[in-house]
């Protein structure tokens, strides 16, 4: 845990310095380039030399893809309750996420002219579905409910097997819960590239949606441009803004929740007010460890990924968040009129997750919107994932002659001053008689 006073001058640089991590190396850099070039290259094959290279798992030849017999097979194995609660999230993902369904449009311009747009589902879709440390479940509601909802007709969807050769019967529960019949046995970079470029078994997708680790994120990275990409989520951050009046056992309980995901990269931030609450904190955070005490990269998290901001006003707070730009953001604070400050002043959060009583675990797993978000203080200028990102949208246009010539004139200027005469023509040559 690093402790920063907000009040020294050295608190942004000290700042800075925490988000900006290290730089992706260039040997990660290659590696990638070359994983994606062997793919291009040999296909199938390529990607089941990765799989037992990278994830320990040999596959027999036309093993990657998962039957549709072992996925109803993982269903039928699923308890009935754990079934009824991802229903039950799925129902409230969905009743979010339809909410934000863009809608085309048609009406006329001031010339006349009919203008809109049109919006349509992404014909086929990429979803990467992590299960290094942990399977995921969760995030198969989080991306491939968003795709369904959208309308997008084909979805394909990537998880890395496990020591059996095949991906874990919970995420093939819910991935069959949510409708989707075609799911490979790959992950990492060799599945980034089948999904982009193509194999035998694998048709080239339009565009890749998931988390995923430093290796899957460059992978993404590289091949934008031959596909699209979603928001690059990396990761998981949290940062509290916790006043003086705040739960300590429920902040330190929120802390060490995101520090479980276990990779060690994960970042968490706590903007606290006064050194007594602090204390009180710490104090809670050695008595809650033993929840995750053989879990190495939540320590590590802990010891070198813990960024404490000591803040004598608390909206000092808003000024750090804003700069961070966190994945999660929770603010327990109890004052109603402080906290609705702080929703409207806060302007970069990934997601908002407003008073003490409102945990990270509601937005990870069943609150509504995707737990996808932007990581790395991408929330400067990346939303979370929503509905419209599984689709894309055409601008329409549509002039009679009447709204026609009274666009000419425009339509001269332009053409007359950028020198592209035959722009100019392209419209008086429709209006001559």
């Amino acid at each position: 845990m690093q402790i920063f006073d907000f009040s020294s001058p050295r608190f942004w640089p000290q700042l800075e310095r925490f988000c900006a991590g290290a730089d992706v190396s260039a040997s990660v850099k290659q590696t990638v380039a070359s994983v994606i070039a062997d793919v291009a290259k040999n296909g199938d094959a390529a990607v089941l030399k990765y799989t037992e290279k990278f994830d320990g798992v040999k596959l027999p030849k036309g093993a990657l893809r998962v039957s549709e017999e072992k996925i109803n097979a993982s269903l039928k194995a699923l308890g009935k309750k754990d079934r009824a609660q991802i229903k039950e999230a799925m129902r409230m993902v969905a009743h979010f996420h339809k909410k934000t369904l863009p809608k085309s449009w048609r009406a006329k311009n001031p010339h006349g002219g009919v203008v809109g747009e049109q919006f349509y589902p992404i014909r086929r879709v990429g979803i990467n579905v992590p299960a290094g440390q942990v399977p995921l479940v969760s995030s198969v509601v989080m991306t491939v409910l968003l795709a369904k909802i959208a309308g997008v007709p084909r979805i394909a969807v990537c998880t890395p097997p496990q020591k059996n050769g095949s991906p874990d019967p919970g995420l093939l529960a819910a991935l069959h819960l949510c409708g989707v019949t075609e799911v490979y046995a790959m992950g990492g970079i060799q599945a980034m590239a089948a999904l982009a470029l193509g194999t035998k078994t694998v048709a080239p997708v339009d565009k890749l949606f998931g988390p995923g680790n430093l290796w899957v994120t460059q992978a993404k990275r590289q091949l934008f441009g031959k596909v699209g990409v979603d928001l690059l989520p990396g990761p998981s951050e949290v940062m509290v803004i916790a006043d003086s009046k705040s739960n300590p056992a429920w902040t330190a309980a929120d802390l060490l929740s995101q520090a479980e995901h276990g990779t060690g990269r994960e970042k968490i931030y706590l903007v606290v007010q006064g050194t007594t609450l602090l204390k009180k904190i710490q104090k809670e955070l050695l008595k809650q460890q033993a929840l995750i005490a053989g879990n190495k990269g939540a320590q590590q998290v802990l010891k070198e990924g813990c960024f404490v901001a000591l803040v004598k006003d608390i909206k000092d707070a808003a000024q750090i968040a804003n700069y961070v730009a966190p994945e999660h953001l929770e603010v327990h604070v109890g004052d109603a009129k402080l906290l609705k400050w702080f929703s409207q002043a806060i302007t970069t959060a990934g997601a908002m997750l407003l008073g003490e009583t409102t945990p990270t675990a509601l937005g990870d797993f069943t609150a509504g919107p995707s737990h996808t978000l932007p990581t790395g203080r991408t929330g400067r200028f990346f939303s979370g994932l929503r509905v419209d990102d599984f689709m894309r949208r055409t601008s329409i246009v549509s002039y009679d002659e009447k709204s026609l010539r009274r666009a000419q004139g425009v339509i001269d200027t332009f053409a007359r001053m950028e020198q592209l005469p035959a722009h100019g023509r392209s419209l008086s040559i429709r209006l001559k008689k």
